[in-house]
């Protein structure tokens, strides 16, 4: 009678021996017991055949395999004539395996490095967006908007949102945002954290007598963003590489200042916004959409925080802040005014699953592209942990939106 010891730590080698040797043994057919017997043992019972030479000449390789499993023996043996038996140990490794895996999964890969200000480092926010980019899968699902999608009502459940196109939900976003941040007319458009130029290029068509200057840290991202505008004959849109949080245009350069989900990566969402406003002229709009935490009124739980410290370190965010730190901060700055502030979760959290959705309904990209298959499945782990903290109130989307006041003039003297 075959008797389950209680599980120890096994050397590797051995484990990955025994698991080939039990998925194998769920058919006892293919001759278990011949295979762990000696090989001279083998050899004697084939008897003065034609295949007796050949065997002979494989009885090292054999004679070493044996060796490594004779310890398995018995119980492979046992295991073989007891399929209910069998069944039990691979549902055990299953769900070992599964346990692995979402430890795993649930691990930081990509906390965030400032590099840029570290002598010879590099910027880990630049380093990913140029793998996303030039691994291509981002624009493939994403299109060129690497940003959130706005969904109304009746366009909030999954699979099939409503009938609503996960492309176009990006493009009403873009709409919605520009009527939120009240600019009307435009002549200089700042994009801060401009992708691959997606909304650039859409807004330098939206308003033709306008320039738009995006800015990006990735090299990747600029190229792209460079080359699809001159495919699409987009003249009024550039792309720079800034950082910013420390914009090389003067003060009062840009009208419209637009931000979108850009300030998650920044290690200084103070100096962040005072960049942004020193180069709004006066009187021109600026409008942040990002990623927000909760206030921390009452304080985060150990489950939040854990799920926070996932958030932060998975997708290269040094932190977040609330909605209402935003606002603060935009006060702080003293030149900015009719400071307004708003969630958008409702509208925009549809976007996580769907995003993995389009990737279930069109697998092609991802299944000819082997070796990204563990990259792609970390990222779709984490939109979904993204929907779940945005579902629950942990998360929230911040959207923000000011004037610039007109600089006082000193009465003369």
């Amino acid at each position: 009678e075959l008797r389950l010891a209680p599980l120890h730590p096994m050397p590797t080698n051995r484990l990955i021996v025994a698991v080939g040797v039990l998925a194998v043994g769920v058919q006892p057919a293919l001759g278990l017991h011949a295979l762990v017997r000696p090989a001279s043992v083998q050899l004697r019972a084939a008897g003065p055949t034609p295949g007796a030479v050949a065997a002979r000449s494989r009885a090292p390789q054999a004679s070493a395999v044996s060796a490594v499993l004779r310890p398995f023996a018995g119980p492979i043996a046992a295991l073989a004539a007891r399929p209910v038996a069998v069944g039990a140990v691979v549902v055990a490794l299953a769900t070992v395996l599964i346990l692995w895996l979402v430890r795993l999964f649930n691990t930081p890969s990509r906390s965030y490095q400032d590099g840029e200000r570290e002598s010879g480092g590099i910027n880990s926010v630049g380093k990913e967006y140029d793998a996303w980019t030039s691994e291509g899968i981002l624009e493939y699902y994403w299109g060129e908007h690497i940003h959130l999608g706005y969904y109304q009502e009746g366009q909030r459940k999954a699979p099939f949102y409503g009938g609503k196109n996960f492309i176009e939900a990006k493009y009403d976003f873009i709409d919605k945002m520009l009527e939120f941040s009240q600019a009307s007319s435009p002549s200089a458009i700042l994009d801060v954290g401009c992708g691959i130029g997606g909304t650039s290029r859409h807004l330098a068509k939206a308003f033709p007598q306008a320039t738009v200057t995006g800015i990006t840290i990735s090299p990747e991202q600029q190229k792209r963003a460079t080359a699809l505008a001159s495919e699409r004959g987009i003249k009024n849109a550039e792309f720079k590489l800034v950082d910013a949080l420390n914009m090389t245009f003067a003060d009062n350069s840009f009208d419209l200042v637009w931000a979108c989900e850009s300030g998650e990566h920044m290690p200084d969402k103070e100096r962040y916004v005072q960049e942004m406003s020193r180069v709004l002229k006066p009187n021109g709009r600026i409008v942040i959409a990002t990623w927000c935490e909760r206030e921390e009124k009452p304080p985060f739980t150990p489950k939040e925080r854990k799920t926070l410290d996932y958030l932060y370190g998975e997708w290269s965010h040094p932190y977040f802040i609330s909605i209402e730190e935003y606002g603060r901060i935009m006060t702080r700055t003293g030149v900015l005014d009719q400071v307004k502030t708003d969630d958008w979760a409702l509208e925009t959290t549809p976007a996580w699953r769907h995003s993995i959705w389009v990737g279930v309904w069109d697998p092609i990209f991802f299944l000819s592209k082997p070796y990204l298959w563990y990259k792609i499945l970390r990222d779709a782990w984490c939109l979904e942990v993204m929907h779940r903290a945005f579902t629950n109130g942990l998360m929230q989307y911040g959207m923000m939106t000011a004037t610039k006041k007109q600089p006082q003039i000193e009465p003369a003297a």
